[in-house]
């Protein structure tokens, strides 16, 4: 066949670079000082990020030598007397410290099992509604509450759940029953706080499903529909599969924060009555750091709390990649 019949004749092609040791065919690299020249507006536009993850992210990490040093803020945390694991032993040896630490444990499992189940089960639900108004309506209501401060929430669980004036325990009165102390009672506090979070935090959350919910294709439901599929087996078998890659990684994202179950939101509803259940590490860390200024066994907390979610970040992504082959990295 001559060079003019053959097919694409006239067109030029670019034949990659060949390395003159070994022959292999190689794509010529393009020098990084040039690829940043040609790509300095993306450069430009990450480098605040970039600023701020250094300042407020890297470089306090320096300060955690506190946990090993007797600090004392007159001398500095580099002047300070160094004092190696005493800190972490004087956590270890006190039993307050434990309770504690099973308080946060407890709470934090309390969350994963029913506060991050339920945008999940809210999003599944508005994905199904039909009416493009009523669906509206129902995201922005259960929005709102995100933008409340945990003051107000607690201020309406007073309302609600007070002895004295609560509406609760005056639906009670009219039945002839006790009032029952809601705040003030140790074996309701942590599924008042759970509810609580559920309550606010729930539509928010939502926002994250219902966008992955929009990378599912329609003709999924099509061919589903078409082969006899109904809504509950399309559900199992197209629409919970498209949102696992984004459960996943907010899963382990959770996991990986399991010991920071929310300071204020624990610290309102936090009363002496129920130091026993809710004292968690957040609001230890603050008793003890900004109101009794210890503040190296304060780091210390900070740094076991760092270790140990870095240490189950780890492992469950192992896991996740093992078992769904969805992970963070």
């Amino acid at each position: 066949m001559s060079e003019k019949n053959m097919p694409y004749a006239g067109v030029r092609r670019e034949l990659p670079a060949v390395s003159r040791s070994s022959g292999i065919e190689r794509p010529a690299r393009e020098s990084l000082a040039r690829f940043i020249r040609k790509n300095w507006p993306l450069y430009v536009m990450v480098l605040p990020m970039m600023v701020y993850f250094l300042t407020f992210k890297y470089v306090p990490l320096l300060g955690s030598v506190i946990a090993f040093k007797d600090y004392n803020i007159f001398e500095g945390f580099m002047g300070s007397e160094w004092v190696g694991f005493r800190w972490f032993k004087t956590l270890a040896t006190q039993p307050r410290f434990m309770s504690i630490f099973w308080n946060t444990v407890i709470v934090s499992f309390y969350q994963i099992v029913f506060a991050f189940p339920a945008p999940i089960v809210l999003a599944l639900l508005l994905n199904e509604v039909r009416r493009t108004a009523y669906k509206r309506t129902v995201q922005t209501l259960v929005y709102l509450p995100h933008f409340l401060s945990w003051t107000l929430v607690y201020g309406m669980a007073y309302m609600m759940f007070s002895t004295q004036s609560g509406l609760f325990n005056q639906l009670l009165g009219h039945f002839n029953l006790d009032p029952i102390p809601v705040l003030q009672a140790p074996e309701y506090f942590r599924t008042l706080v759970v509810g609580a979070g559920v309550w606010k935090e729930m539509g928010w959350s939502t926002i994250i499903f219902l966008a992955a919910l929009t990378g599912i294709s329609p003709t999924l439901y099509e061919a589903a529909q078409i082969d006899g599929a109904g809504r509950w087996k399309q559900m199992l078998h197209i629409t919970m599969p498209g949102l696992m890659p984004a459960i996943v990684i907010l899963l382990l994202l959770k996991i990986g924060n399991v010991l920071d179950v929310g300071f204020e939101q624990i610290y309102v509803f936090l009363s002496p009555m129920t130091y026993s259940v809710g004292e968690v590490l957040d609001t230890y860390s603050y008793r003890l750091g900004i109101v009794n200024g210890q503040f190296s066994i304060t780091t210390a907390i900070g740094l076991f709390k760092s270790i140990i979610g870095f240490a189950l970040l780890v492992s469950v992504n192992k896991l996740s990649k093992k078992t769904t082959g969805e992970g963070l990295y």
